[in-house]
C-alpha cells in the first residue's frame, strides 16, 4: 500500500485536492450556484472546450484504449473492459436507487430554467438521473488507472488529472449535473481505479501466460 501510495501520489494528491476544494465549495453554496455561476461567464473558448472535453468520459475512449491496449499487453484491455463494465452498472444501479432530478429537471421545477444561458447544440439530459455524475465517475476511473499503470508516473499523472478534471467540470459547465454529482462520482471512480488495479496486480508477470502476451505487428 505505501509503494502504491508513494509512486502515485502525484494523481492521488491532485484528485485529494481536487475534493477537498469542492468540498469546501458544496457546505457553503446552494443547490445550482454552480452551474449559475458558469452560465453567467461563458465564453466561445470554454464552450468548445467543455462540450467535446465532456466526450472523453464516454464508451468510444474505451473502446480505442483497449484496442491500443491488444499490441501492450491483453491484460490491460482486459482491466480496460472490466472497469468501463463496472462503471457502466454501478452508475445505472446508483442513478436508480437515489432518483435525483437533473438540473434542467430542477431549474424547471423552481421556475429558474429560462435564467440559464445554455450553451449551443448540447441536448440537456433531464428525469431523475443525477447523482452520481456517470461521465465523471467513467473519467476518474479511466484516467485514474492509467495514471497508476503508466510507468512514467510524473510525465503522465497530471495529464491524467487534468483529463479527469475536464470532464467533470463540464459535466456542470453544459448544465447537465450539479457539484454534488461530480463530487461523488469522482470518488467512486478513483474507487473503481484503485480496484481495478490491484486486480492486476493478483496477476501473475511470467510472459507465457496468455494475458501477458499481445498482438504482434506482423502476426507474431
Amino acid at each position: 500500500m505505501y509503494d502504491f501510495l508513494r509512486t502515485n501520489r502525484l494523481f492521488l494528491g491532485c484528485t485529494i485536492v481536487f475534493l477537498l476544494v469542492a468540498g469546501l465549495l458544496l457546505t457553503f453554496i446552494q443547490t445550482g450556484d454552480e452551474i449559475f455561476y458558469f452560465s453567467a461567464h461563458r465564453s466561445t473558448l470554454g464552450d468548445a472546450l467543455f462540450k467535446y472535453g465532456t466526450r472523453l468520459g464516454e464508451e468510444y475512449v474505451y473502446f480505442l484504449l483497449i484496442f491500443a491496449c491488444l499490441f501492450i499487453r491483453y491484460r490491460y484491455a482486459l482491466l480496460l473492459g472490466l472497469t468501463g463494465l463496472s462503471v457502466m452498472g454501478l452508475s445505472y444501479l446508483l442513478k436508480a436507487f437515489f432518483g435525483h432530478a437533473r438540473p434542467a429537471a430542477y431549474f424547471h421545477q423552481v421556475n429558474l430554467f429560462d435564467q440559464l444561458q445554455l450553451v449551443d447544440g448540447v441536448v440537456l439530459h433531464s428525469g431523475a438521473t443525477s447523482f452520481p455524475s456517470g461521465h465523471t465517475m467513467s473519467a476518474f476511473a479511466l484516467y485514474g488507472l492509467l495514471a497508476f499503470i503508466v510507468p512514467n508516473k510524473k510525465g503522465a499523472a497530471f495529464g491524467l488529472f487534468l483529463l479527469a478534471l475536464l470532464v467533470g467540470v463540464s459535466r456542470i459547465y453544459l448544465v447537465q449535473h450539479f457539484l454534488q454529482d461530480v463530487y461523488v462520482g469522482a470518488i467512486i471512480g478513483l474507487f473503481l481505479a484503485g480496484l481495478a488495479y490491484w486486480l492486476q496486480l493478483q496477476l501473475s508477470d511470467d510472459r507465457d501466460q496468455w494475458y501477458n502476451r499481445r498482438i504482434g505487428l506482423f502476426g507474431g
